[in-house]
Formats: C-alpha cells, sequence, structure tokens
C-alpha cells in the first residue's frame, strides 16, 4: 500500500453539546500524484466533520487534516468509549482504500424531567395521579421514589417505588394518595404535596402537585342537621318545664265505712261494638283455554319462546373513557389501533402503549375518546393522500375514527388536539426508535409520527 497515515491522538474525550479536535496525517508513499477522499464511518460518524473532505498529494509529501467531533447533548450521545474510523479512498488506486481507526469517549451526563398528570386531584378518601419521568440524559437513571407532604396529612403508595430507565426513554409511576384524616362536614381543603425523585448521591428532585379533599357532608346539611338537633333539645326542656301536675282530690275513708259502702251489684259491662260481615266474595268466571294452549303447553303459537341474542357492544375508545371517567372523574384520554393483518385492538387509556414495537405492521386507523378536556379533534397523514380532508372532532365521551382501515393505506402519523389544556404525543416509527414525548400549547395540535415516505407509524401513546 503506498500511504502511510498517523492519529494524532488516537483518543479522545468530548462532553455532548462541545466540541473537540483531533488531526490525521497521511503521505503518498507512491510513485504518482494522487488525490485521496475522506469518509468517516462507524455508529458516531453523524457527529464527525473532516477539513478537508479530500486532499491531493505528490509523491513522498505529507498532508494534514482535521477531526472536530460534534456529539449533541441529547440521550443518543450515549456515554462511554465509542470506536470510530476515516475511511480513505484514492483516486487513483481505488482498490487501496483503507480505514484509519480511533476511539472517542463521551462523558455521561444526567438530566431529568418529570410531571405530574394530573397537577391536581380530587376526592374524598384518595387521590390517583401519575409522575412522568423521562430520562433525557445519556445514562441510565436509577432512582427510588417518596411522597412528602407539610403536616404529614397524606399517606402515599407508589407503584413501583423505584425505576430503572434508559437514556431518552420514559416511565410513568401511579400514586395513590390517602388522608390520614376524613372531613366530615364544612369546605373542600386543599393538600399541597411532593412526590420526590432519589437519585444517589445527588439531591432530591420534587414535583409538586395539590390534593383537593372534599368533605363528605355538605356545609349545609350540617346546619340543618345542628338546628334540628337544637330544636329537639328545646322541646324536649319544654316538655319538662311545664308538664301538668295531676292533683287527686279523694281522700282515704276509715274502714268501717267503707265495708258498707260496697255495691253488690256487678258494674255494667261495655257494650260491644257491632262488627261488619264481609261481604262474599263473588265467584271468579272461568278463563277460556285457547285450543292451542291446551295443546302446546299454554303457549299460544306452539312450541318453546325463543329468545332474542343480545346485541354485542363495540369495545370502543368511547366505552374504555367512560368506564375510567365513572370510576375517576377527571381529564382522561382513550385510544386503540387498528393494526395491519390483525384489525382493531382493545382501548388503552392514559399513556400505555397502542400498536405493536418491531413487528412490521403498519397502522391504518386510530379510533380516540376523551373526558375532562371539552372536547378533541384529531387528523390523520395518510400514505400517497397526505392529510384527511378535514379534522374530525367530537364532544367528551364521543368516538374519533381517523385512517382508513381494510383499504391497504397505512398512517404515517396523527396530529391531535383538545379543547381545554395540553395535549401529549409519544410516536414509534418503522425501523426507529420511540420519538420524544412532545405536548401541544394549550388550545393549540401536536403531531407524532413522520413526514417521510414509505415510512409508517406502528405504536404510539397519548396524555392529556
Amino acid at each position: 500500500m503506498s500511504l502511510w497515515t498517523s492519529l494524532e491522538p488516537a483518543s479522545t474525550t468530548v462532553d455532548p453539546g462541545d466540541t473537540t479536535t483531533v488531526r490525521l496525517r497521511i503521505r503518498n508513499t507512491g510513485d504518482v500524484v494522487d488525490e485521496y477522499r475522506f469518509v468517516p464511518v462507524g455508529d458516531v460518524a453523524p457527529y464527525i466533520t473532516i477539513e478537508p473532505s479530500s486532499i491531493r498529494l505528490f509523491p513522498g509529501t505529507t498532508g494534514t487534516l482535521h477531526l472536530t467531533f460534534s456529539p449533541p447533548r441529547t440521550p443518543d450521545a450515549i456515554a462511554g468509549p465509542h470506536p470510530y474510523g476515516v475511511q480513505v479512498v484514492p483516486t487513483e488506486q481505488s482498490g487501496a482504500t483503507t480505514v484509519v481507526e480511533g476511539n472517542v469517549s463521551f462523558t455521561p451526563f444526567t438530566e431529568v424531567r418529570t410531571e405530574l398528570v394530573p397537577p391536581t386531584v380530587k376526592g374524598w378518601f384518595r387521590g390517583r395521579p401519575k409522575l412522568a419521568i423521562d430520562n433525557l440524559g445519556n445514562t441510565r437513571l436509577t432512582a427510588s421514589l417518596a411522597g412528602s407532604d407539610n403536616g404529614d396529612s397524606l399517606s402515599y403508595e407508589l407503584f413501583p417505588a423505584s425505576v430503572q430507565i434508559e437514556p431518552g426513554r420514559a416511565a410513568f409511576v401511579d400514586a395513590r394518595l390517602k388522608p390520614r384524616r376524613i372531613i366530615w362536614f364544612g369546605p373542600k381543603q386543599e393538600r399541597p404535596y411532593a412526590l420526590g425523585l432519589q437519585r444517589s448521591g445527588t439531591a432530591r428532585l420534587d414535583t409538586e402537585g395539590t390534593y383537593v379533599q372534599r368533605g363528605l357532608l355538605p356545609l349545609w346539611l350540617a346546619t340543618v342537621l345542628s338546628g334540628v338537633l337544637a330544636l329537639a333539645i328545646a322541646l324536649t326542656v319544654l316538655w319538662f318545664a311545664y308538664q301538668p301536675s295531676v292533683r287527686t282530690l279523694a281522700q282515704e275513708q276509715p274502714q268501717s265505712v267503707a265495708a258498707h259502702a260496697i255495691p253488690t251489684t256487678e258494674p255494667s259491662k261495655p257494650p260491644t261494638l257491632p262488627t261488619a260481615e264481609a261481604p262474599a266474595a263473588a265467584p271468579s268466571a272461568p278463563v277460556p283455554e285457547s285450543p292451542a294452549e291446551e295443546k302446546d303447553g299454554g303457549k299460544p303459537g306452539g312450541g318453546e319462546e325463543k329468545e332474542e341474542p343480545a346485541e354485542t357492544v363495540e369495545n370502543t375508545a368511547a366505552v374504555a373513557v367512560t368506564k375510567l371517567n365513572e370510576r375517576t372523574p377527571g381529564r382522561h384520554i382513550c385510544y386503540r389501533a387498528y393494526v395491519r393483518g390483525t384489525g382493531w385492538q382493545d382501548p388503552v387509556c392514559d399513556g400505555l402503549t397502542s400498536g405493536t414495537e418491531g413487528q412490521d405492521r403498519p397502522l391504518e386507523s386510530i379510533n380516540i375518546a376523551v373526558s375532562g378536556t371539552n372536547g378533541m379533534a384529531a387528523n390523520g397523514y395518510i400514505e400517497n393522500t397526505d392529510w384527511e380532508p378535514k379534522w374530525k372532532g367530537a364532544e367528551n365521551l364521543k368516538d374519533v375514527y381517523i385512517g382508513t382501515p381494510d383499504q391497504e393505506a397505512f398512517m404515517r402519523g396523527l396530529a391531535i388536539s383538545v379543547g381545554e389544556g395540553s395535549v401529549c404525543v409519544t410516536a414509534r416509527v418503522h425501523t426507529q426508535e420511540w420519538q420524544q414525548k412532545a405536548c401541544s400549547d394549550p388550545g393549540g395540535y401536536k403531531f407524532g409520527g413522520t413526514l417521510i415516505k414509505d415510512l409508517s407509524l406502528e405504536a404510539f401513546k397519548l396524555i392529556v
């Protein structure tokens, strides 16, 4: 090979979001003038810039080029060492291609984002918020969780109590808040609390929320019961205070006189009240039986009655969100996907995954319903047709359908908006990893998926 190379230094370190440069020296050891092109290869090739991208050398001369590493401060730049290479392609001797190898290490950084969904929960005996945890760093996040509040007025149950989240991924923790004291009468009370994320060697990260505890009985009912009790006590006092006293004027006579005063006749008996005789019941007229009833066991038409089959109710997103809202009133979103080759899946709610992962099964249609958001609207980005002609909208607890099931046209993405508050979308596209969760501004819409041709939407998650 008529080429000599030297990478200085062969190993380097760079912070994500920053840059570093190494030098590559190359010498033409052949006997002809040649031009060399340089192409970065390896997993970190997208973060490498080579200047100049090509160089022309006479025999026996040496050239120098610089490799600049610019990893982004995102979870994609995984912490740790990463091998890389620079492919040197000569123009005159294309078969003499060589690869110069080196090593670059990305330093670790930690970035965590947490959010309570919803930030305010209401109830008499418990509240059930969810804590969303996003690992935006480039190392695995391992942490434990705990709840706290001023005055120790709430107890906490967290499922799970600890999490391990890979870079660029998210996890949801179900929290159950219980007040230590029940409010029997009176207005509702706000109890601020915090769910804390504790990592080893770092300060605790608290996410604050509010639990609104309602009184079991309204204040007006307590007032009415107090008035009734006071009135009953007052009437009782008046009864004993003004009860009439009975005094007899009869005097006891001597025994001898009383003996002569005894009458010899029996006292008269009380008159017997006349009793009315009950009228005799009229004989009931016989009910004629039809020949058909006599012959076929008393059922007209003969034979046994056939029961009509009960109508089957389809398990749509509106059915699921209605049941969830009855158990836990508030903001909810339920949805289901029509998967090619499988059909409609069962609906899921509030951040769970709908669709498939890595099975090459695109989504053809999506069914969505909400509660507590003053309605919603959605639109689908469809293969070969772009956006659907118009947005599909519905009120709370009503179904919305986008896409075209059973027409061999898959979806590339969806856009969604809610009437009040914001909506968050996390999408997974074919041959790609999960996208980061994106949330709309209040009253705006948010898109999840891709606009690239031949790529399809495979799975998604929604939160309101």
